[in-house]
């Protein structure tokens, strides 16, 4: 079975094979300035090699989505699946010898390489019997595979790290080849680079990156030269698969095209400075006044949990008179629970600490003559992270499940506890970081992202979250609070 595959032409014409089984054993690196040809060429290794070979395709920008117009692959979009359906997705793909593009254009940067990482340690992981023969096209490496820390939180760069050394030094025992892209290789890791053995090198005109190419092809720095003055869909190649000896190839044509390939002038609009800047200004007064993104409806002031008030009530102490002759007259639980609501209705009242808050429901009681004594800071706190969560708007017997649910609950973590309580009670999607930020008293995304981590690890709530980041919130033991 001849298996090689035509990539393009030489200097004088000769057309330059690839052989796809000697690439599925010696792996392929590609370099190129963006404009260079990098996505042309991948394509064009794609399109002549899709009848021979499953393929995946790992694609930060959507550009591979239309390789399914001519062939069959499928698209599958990151960003609609969780991390568990990206993983089972990847198992079926090796299972079923599915070639797919996956998708990650909807995600943000973070999100992509956790997908991916994700995405690609599951085809790792694969099972014995379903090593097929497969070549994974990692596009835009550097993302995924970064020489250097950047912005991305160490995690995310252990995993993605961890994945894609995997692929490229382990994966060609479990029948996967690599095939990464980047625009620099200085800012690819190396022990990523270096497991390649097969090079196509387009334009490049850093000097680290020229020296680097030249390196890898065998090139002095007179002949790196070379690199600066390719023509874009030119590249110097060589390894097993493709050479011998460095070689010019100029890429062949492609069926499918990417969403940005059109970067030809178009004509500007035949319009003078007056009429334009009338069109740039209508209803711009209008446009600027809707909001962006309409905020959440602002949750109905929230009194405290009737329970704890009418407990509170009958633990107080009796007041009798000196004699003791006359009936002990229960001290009035006044507007306790009125006042509470007022607190925590106020702006910025749950972002106070809460001796702040004390101190001001000690005042307010005793300037509207309401008993308070048997209420402590840590009562305190609990009763105000019911009206803050607004359990009130439950029918009693929900709100003495909530209670039973809640009283084992930390009182740090009790109120946006609670509030995810409520809206699971009420049929209602889970709160969202914002709602959950102003109850907790936080402004920290960060701070409510491992508040929900805690809450999951202590069995408290079950978080499924796609890469989308589409969030659901479950919450154990709620069917008694609904019942």
């Amino acid at each position: 079975m001849n298996t090689d595959i035509e990539i393009g032409k030489d200097a004088h014409g000769t057309p330059v094979p690839v052989d796809v089984e000697e690439l599925l054993a010696t792996r392929l690196l590609v370099q190129g300035n963006s404009g260079s040809g990098k996505s042309h060429l991948l394509r064009r290794l794609l399109e002549q090699s899709a009848a021979m070979v499953q393929q995946i395709v790992i694609d930060p920008e959507g550009d591979f989505v239309s390789l399914a117009d001519h062939f069959d692959h499928v698209v599958i979009e990151g960003g609609s699946y969780s991390v568990r359906e990206i993983e089972a997705l990847a198992g079926r793909i090796r299972q079923h010898r599915a070639s797919v593009v996956l998708s990650l254009d909807d995600l943000e940067v973070e999100q992509q390489i956790r997908c991916a990482a994700a995405f690609l340690t599951a085809l790792f992981d694969a099972p014995r019997e379903h090593w097929f023969p497969a070549l994974v096209v990692v596009d835009e490496a550097q993302m995924f595979a970064p020489a250097a820390a950047g912005e991305m939180a160490e995690d995310t760069r252990r995993m993605t790290l961890s994945a894609m050394t995997n692929l490229m030094c382990r994966g060609r025992k479990r029948g996967l080849a690599g095939i990464v892209a980047t625009q620099r290789l200085a800012k690819l890791a190396k022990n990523v680079a270096a497991e390649a053995s097969n090079f196509l090198m387009g334009r490049t005109f850093l000097d680290i990156d020229m020296q680097r190419a030249a390196d890898l092809l065998g090139m002095d720095r007179k002949q790196a030269e070379r690199i600066r003055d390719l023509q874009c869909g030119h590249f110097l190649g060589l390894g097993p698969a493709v050479s011998r000896r460095p070689v010019a190839v100029h890429i062949g044509d492609v069926k499918s095209g990417g969403k940005n390939a059109a970067t030809a002038l178009t004509p500007l609009p035949q319009a003078d400075a007056a009429s334009m800047g009338e069109l740039l200004h209508a209803d711009l007064a209008e446009e600027a006044a809707e909001p962006v993104r309409a905020p959440p409806p602002s949750p109905p002031p929230a009194p405290p949990v009737e329970a704890i008030a009418q407990s509170l009530a009958e633990r107080a102490e009796p007041v009798s008179d000196s004699d003791g002759d006359q009936p002990a007259i229960p001290l009035p639980q006044g507007d306790v629970d009125g006042l509470l609501r007022e607190m925590a209705a106020e702006e910025g009242a749950t972002f106070k600490p809460v001796a702040t808050l004390f101190r001001t429901f000690a005042t307010r009681c005793r300037e509207r003559a309401i008993p308070s004594a048997h209420i402590d800071m840590g009562v305190f706190r609990r009763m105000f992270a019911f009206a803050s969560a607004g359990v009130d708007q439950l029918d009693p017997a929900a709100r003495e499940a909530v209670e039973e649910m809640a009283s084992q609950v930390a009182d740090d973590v009790l109120a946006p506890y609670l509030a995810i309580v409520v809206a699971a009670a009420k049929g209602q999607r889970a709160p969202d970081e914002d709602t959950l930020a102003r109850v907790y008293g936080t402004a920290s995304p960060g701070r409510i992202r491992r508040l929900l981590d805690h809450l999951e690890k202590t069995g408290l709530i079950s978080v499924h979250e796609d890469f989308g980041g589409e969030r659901t919130i479950t919450v154990p033991g709620i069917e008694a609070v609904m019942a």
